[in-house]
């Protein structure tokens, strides 16, 4: 099966005497949907920026697709970006244009493709996510839901084989999450490649093929399917996720 990210002995601290991540190892498989999973503050939002090029680490090396993303050139970087969509855990970093129709036209038209082309794009993925009606609507008059699925939305425009998705429930009422967990179940049944950080239990059984575990001393805990991990209370009790 092909390696989509290969991250080798990862090290990443913010401040020097505190790290965020220490000799992090794991790869990412076409195809397969890995949960990161972890308490707050456990370094699984920091891992996603370091998979997507966001930040680079202090040591080590990540690779997607083969080659190192940590001094992309211009040709290999269009292409990356091509490939992996990125969802940020606070919606509100993500979206900034003036309305919806923008904010998910943005990425595809800085991509140089055709505008015309982009409005049809743009129109088809608004009516996928239910959110045509919001089209007009600035991004800062939305509830935290519709936030997502816009931001979802700028993303699965140009249709990336990978998805990197940081804390995607947090903040969502019940009707919310139960549509997010039907898109990624959706997602899943496509075969993309799925890599989410949470620290919901229940998005994990759904969704998970293989789960990695955080701990608090910003390193890797355990490895493993997504039973063995999650039938282990043990585990994630040592790891903060549940009390006994």
């Amino acid at each position: 099966m092909d390696i989509v990210f290969e991250l080798k002995n990862i090290s990443y601290s913010y401040i020097k005497s505190q790290p965020a991540l220490i000799n992090v190892n794991f790869s990412v498989l076409k195809g397969e949907s890995l949960i990161i999973l972890g308490a707050n503050g456990s370094g699984k939002s920091t891992l996603l920026k370091l998979m997507d090029g966001l930040i680079k680490p202090d040591s080590g090396d990540i690779l997607a697709f083969g080659k190192s993303i940590l001094n992309m050139k211009s040709d290999y970087e269009y292409q990356f970006r091509r490939k992996v969509g990125y969802l940020f855990q606070d919606s509100d970093v993500q979206l900034f244009n003036t309305c919806v129709f923008d904010e998910v036209a943005f990425t595809p038209l800085q991509m140089g493709l055709n505008p015309d082309k982009v409005k049809t794009m743009v129109e088809k993925t608004l009516e996928s996510f239910g959110i045509a009606k919001l089209q007009d609507r600035p991004p800062h008059r939305l509830s935290g839901g519709e936030k997502k699925k816009v931001a979802l939305a700028s993303i699965m425009v140009i249709n990336p084989d990978v998805l990197l998705l940081d804390e995607p429930t947090n903040g969502l009422d019940p009707r919310s999450r139960k549509w997010l967990y039907k898109m990624l179940s959706d997602l899943k049944d496509e075969e993309k490649t799925l890599v989410i950080s949470t620290h919901d239990l229940d998005l994990a059984r759904i969704i998970a093929d293989r789960i990695v575990v955080m701990n608090e001393s910003h390193s890797i805990e355990a490895v493993g399917r997504t039973d063995e991990i999650l039938d282990n209370s043990t585990l994630l009790e040592n790891v903060n996720l549940i009390i006994e």
